[in-house]
């Protein structure tokens, strides 16, 4: 018999995985100088946005939950000007979201309710709420990038 907590660990993992390849689904297609360039006066760059949900996950996850010693620099995420190739950008969020995954399943029973806080996060309250606001955080920046794409192929 499956417990809560193995289905938890098991249904948010699954979710990272499916970030991950929706996230390459919609980058890969595109070049290096494609991820930086910004196809409105708005907004960001792909590079950029996947800059930010590495960023994202590596403090919130990483440094927070598991240990990871991660330091962030947020408004970077959306600054960067030193443009890394495609294949770097998304190895680092790879990196990440494997990060995210081991830790996921190195949570037990007692380890998804233990109290959470960091900064620009009074909301979490304990892990399980973390892990669930980041998965819900990262899909967005998804759509985000869907709709880069598009707009950079048409």
């Amino acid at each position: 018999m499956t417990t809560l907590a193995e289905t938890i660990a098991s249904d948010l993992a699954a979710y990272y995985g499916m970030v991950r390849e929706q996230a390459h689904r919609w980058v890969d297609p595109l070049t290096t100088e494609q991820i930086w360039k910004r196809p409105h006066p708005y907004g960001n760059s792909v590079g950029h946005l996947l800059l930010h949900m590495t960023g994202n996950l590596s403090y919130y996850i990483g440094a927070r939950v598991a240990q990871t010693g991660y330091v962030r620099n947020r408004d970077l995420e959306f600054t960067e000007s030193e443009h890394k190739s495609k294949e770097e950008v998304l190895a680092a969020f790879d990196r990440t979201i494997d990060m995210v995954v081991e830790t996921i399943h190195k949570q037990g029973a007692d380890e998804w309710l233990k109290e959470y806080s960091a900064e620009r996060e009074p909301e979490a309250g304990e892990r399980f709420g973390i892990f669930l606001r980041c998965a819900g955080h990262a899909y967005h920046h998804v759509g985000q990038l869907i709709y880069l794409s598009r707009e950079l192929t048409r």
